[in-house]
């Protein structure tokens, strides 16, 4: 049986009814059996969407292209520095001994 994908709106639903439930005196499996989730992915999405509203879980989802832009950009940031610092330690090398060429030091 293929899985279904829940809207952000669809999970703080279900949220709620667990919620609600659990209240009521139900114990876990029985208000996942209610809404027709497993209980891992009850806590999973009490993980991600726990506390949110509908508005907030909605914005919450629009942001999550751009930082994963984001963390691409500073999990290459110590990789560029390396490359930056080998080609700039290289460049300093290669000034100092033309400058010590020219000032006669080094042949």
């Amino acid at each position: 049986m293929p899985q279904k994908r829940h809207t952000a709106e669809e999970t703080i639903q279900h949220l709620r009814t667990v919620e609600i439930e659990r209240v009521r005196g139900a114990n876990l499996e029985q208000a996942t059996r209610k809404i027709s989730v497993t209980p891992t992915a009850l806590t999973r999405w009490e993980v991600e969407f726990g506390g949110l509203r509908v508005d907030q879980a909605k914005r919450f989802k629009q942001f999550e292209p751009e930082n994963t832009g984001f963390r691409k950009i500073v999990s290459d940031q110590p990789q560029d520095i390396l490359i930056l610092r080998e080609r700039f330690h290289s460049r300093v090398i290669e000034l100092a001994t033309e400058s010590m060429v020219g000032m006669g030091i080094v042949r």
